[in-house]
This record gives C-alpha cells, sequence and structure tokens, in this order.
C-alpha cells in the first residue's frame, strides 16, 4: 500500500491514508444511478487495492479488457479528535470524471482524469464516513485528453493499456475552520525575492499569518502580519543581507540540476493562544529563460540533456507501485548523465515532482492529449491545463510546459486557422497563469507561437545504413538544414508561422530497440547485443553534439514500455547496457560543448 504522504508541497499533520483495500464493482450496463449503488454495498462484489487502476496487476483484479464504468466503496472511521474541524476528502487523480457520495449523499464531482480535486465534506461525515465513488471513463472516446492510453482493446504500436477510475492516492484530511486554503511561491532571482500569495479562509480573518523561511535548518525569515482579507501577498528577501549575515553567498543558494538547494517555509495562522493551521512547504530560487537563441537557467546558458520518460510500471501502469520507484528513476536517468525529463503525455505524480525537487532534476510537464480535434476537447484541455498549473506551479523542477505534441488533437493544425489559433490560445493561456517557464507550443513540428523549437526526427537509420545516418546527421548539422527538414513529412512550422530566434531542441529522436529478456516489441531501430547497443547510441549522440545549432535534447526513452522495447532501461529498470558506458558518451560531448 502507499503509505507516503501524497501532496509534498503542501504538508499538514493530521491525515489518514485512505489506500489500501475498497470493495469494486464493474457497472457494464450502467444501472448503477439509476439502481443508486451508493445506497446499497450489496452491489460490490469484488475488492481493489486503491490506487491502482483495476486494469493492473497490483490492483488485485488485472483486467484490462474495457469497463466504462465502474464503482468503489470503502468505510472509514473518522478520528474522535477530529470531530472540531472540517473534514476535506482529497483524490490524487480519478480518470476520467467521478461522482463522489459521502453517507449516501452527493459530495461533488470532477471531471479530468489527471489532475486532483478535493470536497469538504464535514457536513455529510460523522463518526464513519461511507465513502462511494463512481468513475466513468469513457474507453473509445476519441476527444477526451487520454494520452498513450489506446481506444482499442488490444495495445498496438504506440499505444497502451487504459486506466480507469482511482489511479492516485486517496486520503482525509482535517482542517480548522480558521485555514490555509492554497500558497502560491514565485521566486524572483534577480531581486533575491520570493513572491507569496495567500488563499485564507474566511475564519482566518482578523488572526494573525506566521510565516516562517529557513535554509538548511537556519532561519532567515520570522514575520507576522495580521491577516486582513482572504487574498494577502508578500515578498521576501531571501538572497539578501539575511543570506551574508548567515554565511552563505547567492550562487550556493539557487535552485539547479548540479545543486538542488531548497528553502523551507512554514505558513501558521495563531491568535495569541492557539495553533488554528499549519502547513509546511518549500521553494527553490531558480530563473527560467530564453536569449540570443539558448535556454538560461539562472542568467547561465544551460544545455538541457532529456530523456523521455513516459511513467509506465509493469505492475501499476500510470501508478508507481512504490514512491521510491520515482526517486530511483530519477536517480538512473542522473547516472546515466541525463539532467532532466520530458515526462511525456502524462501529469505526473506530485511525489514524481518533489523527488525532482529534492534531487535535482529538470521537468517538462505535458499532459495527455486528445487524439482528434473539436470543440470539446479543446475546452477540455484548456480546463485541465488550468488545474495542472494550480497544483504544480510551486516545483523549482518544472522548468517548461507542453501543451501539445505532434499535432495530436490539432491533426490539421498545418493549415486549419480554427487548430492554429486553438494552439495560440493554449500558449497563451499558459503564460497567462504561469510566465516563470518557457511553453513548448506543439512539441515536434507544424507548430505555431513556442519559446523553444522543439522537433522530433527518427530518421537516423541502424548502423548498417550509412545514407540514411550521414543524412541525419546533416539534417542537424545547422539551422538552417534543421528548419527546412521535415522528418515526419511534416514542417517544422504551421503555414504562416516560422521561426523567430527561439532555441532550437531535437525533443524526440534515437529509440533503439534492444530486446533482452522475454518482452518482445518494437524500436524506430534495433540492436542485437550490447556492445552494437552503445555503438549505435555513440553514433546517434554524436550527430547530436556535433549540429551547430541545437541547444539541448530529449532522447527516446528512459525505459522500456509494455509492447515498446526501445528503453536504455528495461520495464522493470534493469539497465540494458553499461551505465557509465552512456554516462560517459552524454558528457563527454557535453565537456566538449562547455570547452567551446
Amino acid at each position: 500500500m502507499r503509505t507516503e504522504y501524497p501532496r509534498p508541497q503542501f504538508v499538514r499533520q493530521d491525515w489518514l491514508n485512505l489506500n489500501g483495500e475498497w470493495d469494486f464493482a464493474f457497472d457494464d450496463q450502467n444501472k448503477g444511478l439509476k439502481e443508486k449503488w451508493y445506497l446499497n454495498n450489496e452491489a460490490f462484489n469484488r475488492k481493489i487495492q486503491v490506487p491502482f487502476a483495476f486494469q493492473t496487476e497490483l490492483s488485485g483484479i488485472h483486467d484490462k479488457t474495457f469497463h466504462d464504468v465502474v464503482w468503489y466503496q470503502r468505510k472509514v472511521e473518522v478520528p474522535s479528535d477530529w470531530s472540531d474541524r472540517r473534514l476535506i476528502l482529497h483524490f490524487g487523480a480519478v480518470d476520467y470524471q467521478a461522482k463522489v457520495y459521502v453517507n449516501e449523499e452527493l459530495a461533488g464531482e470532477h471531471t479530468g482524469g489527471h489532475t486532483s480535486f478535493s470536497f469538504d465534506i464535514t457536513h455529510l461525515a460523522g463518526e464513519e464516513a461511507v465513502i462511494t465513488v463512481r468513475a466513468y471513463d469513457p474507453s473509445k472516446d476519441e476527444t477526451i485528453p487520454r494520452g498513450k492510453q489506446f481506444w482499442r482493446e488490444e495495445i498496438e504500436s504506440i499505444w497502451y493499456t487504459n486506466t480507469t477510475g482511482i489511479w492516485q492516492p486517496v486520503w482525509l484530511e482535517a482542517v480548522s475552520e480558521a485555514s490555509l486554503n492554497h500558497v502560491r511561491l514565485t521566486p524572483d532571482l534577480d531581486k533575491g525575492d520570493v513572491q507569496a500569495e495567500f488563499n485564507f479562509s474566511d475564519a482566518a480573518i482578523g488572526k494573525w499569518a506566521d510565516i516562517s523561511i529557513s535554509f538548511k535548518g537556519k532561519s532567515i525569515i520570522q514575520e507576522r502580519f495580521l491577516i486582513n482579507e482572504g487574498y494577502e501577498k508578500r515578498t521576501f528577501n531571501v538572497l539578501g543581507q539575511h543570506i551574508f549575515h548567515t554565511g552563505f553567498h547567492h550562487e550556493g543558494m539557487t535552485w539547479s540540476p548540479e545543486n538542488p538547494q531548497l528553502f523551507d517555509m512554514t505558513v501558521k495562522i495563531i491568535d495569541e493562544s492557539t495553533v488554528y493551521d499549519e502547513v509546511e512547504t518549500y521553494f527553490g530560487m531558480r530563473k527560467v529563460h530564453t536569449e540570443d537563441g539558448m535556454v538560461y537557467l539562472n542568467n547561465k546558458p544551460y544545455y538541457q540533456r532529456l530523456v523521455l520518460d513516459q511513467g509506465y510500471w509493469r505492475k501499476g501502469l500510470l501508478t508507481a507501485p512504490d514512491d521510491q520507484d520515482f526517486k530511483r528513476d530519477i536517480e538512473l536517468a542522473k547516472e546515466l548523465g541525463f539532467n532532466g525529463c520530458r515526462k511525456h503525455q502524462k501529469v505526473e505524480d506530485p511525489r514524481f515532482l518533489y523527488w525532482a525537487d529534492q534531487l535535482g532534476f529538470l521537468v517538462w510537464g505535458e499532459c495527455a492529449a486528445s487524439a482528434f480535434y473539436s470543440e470539446k476537447a479543446a475546452t477540455r484541455l484548456v480546463e485541465e491545463w488550468s488545474e495542472i498549473i494550480e497544483r504544480d506551479y510551486n516545483h523549482p523542477s518544472i522548468v517548461a510546459w507542453v501543451p501539445l505534441n505532434e499535432s495530436w488533437g490539432v491533426q490539421m493544425i498545418r493549415s486549419d486557422s480554427k487548430q492554429q489559433h486553438h494552439s495560440q490560445a493554449l500558449y497563451h493561456h499558459l503564460h497567462s497563469l504561469d510566465d516563470t517557464r518557457l511553453v513548448v507550443g506543439n512539441d515536434g513540428w507544424e507548430q505555431t507561437v513556442t519559446d523553444i523549437c522543439a522537433i522530433h526526427n527518427y530518421n537516423h537509420g541502424s548502423d548498417d545504413e550509412k545514407a540514411k545516418s550521414a543524412h541525419f546527421k546533416e539534417e542537424l548539422s545547422t539551422k538552417e538544414s534543421l528548419l527546412s527538414s521535415q522528418p515526419a513529412k511534416r514542417k517544422i512550422y504551421a503555414n504562416g508561422f516560422s521561426h523567430q530566434g527561439e532555441p532550437i531542441l531535437l525533443t524526440e529522436f534515437g529509440g533503439i530497440g534492444f530486446m533482452t529478456g522475454e518482452d518482445n516489441g518494437w524500436g524506430y531501430t534495433s540492436v542485437k547485443d550490447e556492445k552494437a547497443y552503445v555503438a549505435d547510441y555513440k553514433r546517434i549522440m554524436d550527430a547530436v553534439y556535433h549540429s551547430e545549432a541545437l541547444h539541448g535534447y530529449c532522447y527516446t526513452q528512459l525505459t522500456d514500455v509494455e509492447q515498446e522495447i526501445n528503453g536504455i532501461l528495461t520495464y522493470d529498470r534493469e539497465p540494458k547496457c553499461s551505465i557509465e558506458e552512456i554516462r560517459d558518451i552524454n558528457l563527454q560531448w557535453h565537456n566538449e560543448i562547455k570547452s567551446k
């Protein structure tokens, strides 16, 4: 059972883990609402291990056939010392639509399979709470944001097994009437400040907010202010005289993959004698921008060596079996010489982002795409992105957002003005919510407006295809050859749009297929042994690193996934070749670039 606290950016002490065994039922005739299954526990004829979807081995059910409507139920004993506080029921993610009942009454509904939501159930729960969840996941609907989840039962090509229902942790939390609802932390590296925007409950007005900020256990900010209204904004200088007085220097306090320094922050709501609420969080002082055709991190040019990470596990699919699995994936990627990842077609669990913050690992955040365009699909995607940014804004590891990938969900964007407007609207919408990160307009090709020109090219051929290999190297060699290439028979920019000087990165390539165990499948090219794998990797990376125009890359991919055997690691995270040899290839060329 997953036992870690699910929301590491907003931690309270009083919470109850609701992962584990729940009663469960398929509702293939969609009669549960009409028959009011939330009133009838006899309808639940199976058991499931939450938070694992019924399609997974770890759920205890392991049924990969389509069941679009499923139900969950569990009885929870509410701790007696919570009787005078509000009860908040949290869900990490439920794919795709959720109706939640508590003690036979509707607590709330949520649409969107990838983001967190919660309901205040104080008025519904007594000494116990019977929680019932109905999840609806239309398996064949290609207009919902589904990412790599296939709309057919038999997986094939780049499409994987579906995930239906609860797939991230569930927990109950006790909160005072006077509470902090949300905090948004924005670092300003140039000024040495962090701006904090607080949202308080109505009952907190008239009480005091006590703010404590520390670095490596040393207090640098202690401030108290009267809460006059629900929204309060304060700016704290954390890289100024306070730091110098403690003997630290400016660069030692910034966040980067090489130096992931974090500040701890505690927010208390108090009066003279009572602490009503206490929340622990953290932030990193870092800055991301583009300049002169390069990405800058903390005001210095920064070459991104990313790896494509789809975040699937053999026994849990989209759900990591254990919190340490997130940590281990990042550690392995760093050991391989990568300094970040693009989380591909998945809004990752906040615990992964926590470990990326702690260990120093860049993340490009991406949302699952729909397969086809419609006005409803466009609306759904905008709504999901709004929730993604609200949830994940404070994580310093996230340096870019990727709203679209390879024209998925905007299949006619090359010439269709409506779909082009959708791409532009997403770009500007994300920047309107977050101006601290880069936005990659349409990763791969047919881009409109974007902060990074992101190109996908798998046309590197195999080692014995000399002509293809030479052509691949030539296509990557200069800005002109990159921008005029059509690696998937698609233009790099949509009609009416062109390169505006933004950094050019090769954000998908490689994918060398190498079968090392019983798993069978495909890769973009293939090799038969470890020696050939390393040689092919070096050949491909040689073309990338000798480009005069590329300022970073994202290699496909970190691990095998189901029928894809093109990972550097197997599906079970076993290296297919020497980690040291891959790292040496990555860092050898990186060091050469640094020396130029």
